[in-house]
């Protein structure tokens, strides 16, 4: 794909070998060794590259790390091994951080461990490519920063992808994202995340309602929609387009935008005559009582199989805990 002034596009890793070595005959990777070499943390991200498709350096030592520098040295590790493969974004000015997906080697052991054939996880081998040159590159690595925030802090406890959430409701809805976000006093806020970057008209944010309505009507779950604009301006012309459909439809829904402080702070607005504040997630729960997850161990147990032969499950949005 040409780069050019106006879209100077993603350059993969592939295409910058001076600055890194290249990687190893990965169509020979021996798993059974690789695997020795792997630890826990190195699990997780493997299914977390799966899950997401794309995460920064930041995210991930964020997520999983102490420090970036420790961070950088496994992952320059895990690509060389093939486990993980990158690609830096090109910007006007400036540089930005390496981009992680999921590698062949990475590919092969979760299919290994899944006991399924390659192909049956939808890895190809064009995907990093595929991704750094993927129009939603943007959108998909807004949702996995507001998210991957939310998840620093310890409070979220369920994430779950675009992919998945089309998995388990994609008869109704396709949102950005489902959580689950853990609030001090024990409760439980389980919301849909819908990320408005601005590109659709409004009318069609709107039209996004009624399958919500419908699903919770249909699985008896009450699970509150998260409305993210880039700006404030956006927000408001939103929550006013937005205003008569949530009261006839009755649903939970409060808005937010990336112009105010980070997402677990008092930066979400119930849709509704109240309140008149900003409330922070863990407000947002007890604002609205009785919210039941539209996640549960059922609806978890009956998708497997569904799209694809590759058996799903949640990955945490945490590593496990070291010598777990």
């Amino acid at each position: 794909m040409p780069t050019t002034s106006s879209n100077p596009g993603y350059v993969p890793r592939a295409a910058s070998r001076r600055r890194r070595p290249a990687q190893p005959d990965r169509a020979r990777t021996d798993l059974a060794r690789l695997a020795t070499r792997l630890t826990p943390r190195d699990l997780w991200l493997i299914e977390m590259l799966h899950e997401h498709k794309v995460l920064t350096s930041h995210h991930i030592t964020a997520l999983a790390f102490t420090g970036h520098r420790t961070a950088n040295r496994r992952l320059r590790e895990l690509y060389l091994l093939g486990v993980v493969d990158s690609f830096r974004p090109l910007r006007q000015s400036g540089s930005a951080p390496e981009h992680y997906t999921l590698g062949r080697a990475g590919a092969e052991l979760l299919a290994a461990r899944a006991g399924c054939d390659l192909p049956a996880t939808g890895w190809r081998k064009d995907n990093c490519a595929r991704i750094a040159f993927s129009p939603t590159l943007d959108h998909t690595l807004g949702v996995n920063t507001l998210l991957t925030h939310l998840a620093t802090i310890g409070a979220l406890v369920e994430w779950l992808s675009e992919r998945s959430a089309t998995r388990l409701w994609g008869d109704w809805i396709r949102p950005d994202a489902y959580a689950h976000h853990a609030t001090p006093a024990g409760q439980l806020l389980p919301f849909f995340l819908e990320y408005d970057t601005g590109s659709y008209n409004l009318a069609r944010v709107e039209a996004k309602l009624p399958g919500y309505a419908a699903l919770a009507a249909t699985t008896g779950t009450r699970t509150p929609l998260l409305l993210h604009t880039a700006t404030a301006r956006r927000e408001a012309a939103l929550r006013h387009r937005l205003a008569e459909s949530t009261d006839r439809l009755e649903l939970p829904i409060a808005t937010g935008n990336a112009q105010l402080a980070e997402p677990d702070g008092a930066a979400w607005l119930p849709l509704g005559p109240t309140p008149a504040t900003r409330l922070a997630p863990a407000q947002l729960a007890a604002h609205w009582p009785g919210l039941i997850p539209a996640l549960t161990s059922e609806a978890t147990l009956s998708t497997p199989g569904r799209h694809t032969a590759f058996p799903w499950r949640p990955i945490p949005p945490q590593p496990p805990a070291p010598g777990a």
